[in-house]
């Protein structure tokens, strides 16, 4: 899913032609993807889907790699390898800790099981956060204007022509600042 419409973009940017309609249908879901990873997490696909993830265990906790977190469907625990899964009960086997959305053990330790339990659950943002939007906004701008990232520049009075080569693989720091609050750190 697309951190972002089309509309939403032409309404901030104050476009009102459709002439760069093309150039931004592509760019929307291109620049959604590449924030998605920079940043380690979906923000919007697992809001109304549920994400199921897998862990051995051999820990205290699980810590779930989206989020915020809506609602846990369902945890359960596989003696087979993953082959079938049977679901565990909240507050007997497992407690879900809201200051941090981890999933614990009430034992205090999931032993270790190869593919032992899944994790069924929602998360993520129902409405993306305005300084989110804002980056994706700039970053579509950024490759707006800096098409192909290469540019020919004929200097005034010259036949000259000048070739600039965007070497960098920074990101914008005005887009970085705000991505870097929102990257998942599984540490």
């Amino acid at each position: 899913m697309d951190l972002i419409t089309k509309a939403e973009y032409k309404a901030y940017a104050n476009i009102t032609s459709i002439n760069k309609d093309t150039e931004i249908d592509a760019l929307i879901p291109r620049v959604s993807a590449f924030i998605k990873t920079y940043c380690r997490r979906s923000f919007v696909d697992y809001v109304t889907t549920p994400k199921t993830e897998y862990f051995n265990g051999s820990v205290e906790y699980f810590t779930l790699k989206e989020y915020p977190l809506i609602e846990v469907e369902e945890v359960a625990v596989s003696t087979d390898m993953g082959m079938t899964y049977t679901p565990l009960v909240e507050f007997a086997d497992y407690v879900v800790d809201l200051s941090n959305e981890n999933i614990h053990s009430v034992a205090g330790f999931f032993p270790l099981a190869i593919n032992g339990y899944s994790i069924t659950y929602k998360a993520g943002y129902t409405s993306v956060p305005e300084d989110l939007k804002l980056a994706v906004i700039d970053l579509i701008t950024y490759y707006l204007r800096n098409d192909a990232s290469i540019h020919s520049n004929k200097a005034p009075g010259t036949n000259a022509v000048q070739v600039e080569y965007i070497t960098t693989t920074n990101l914008p720091a005005h887009i970085r600042r705000i991505l870097d609050l929102y990257m998942a750190d599984y540490t």
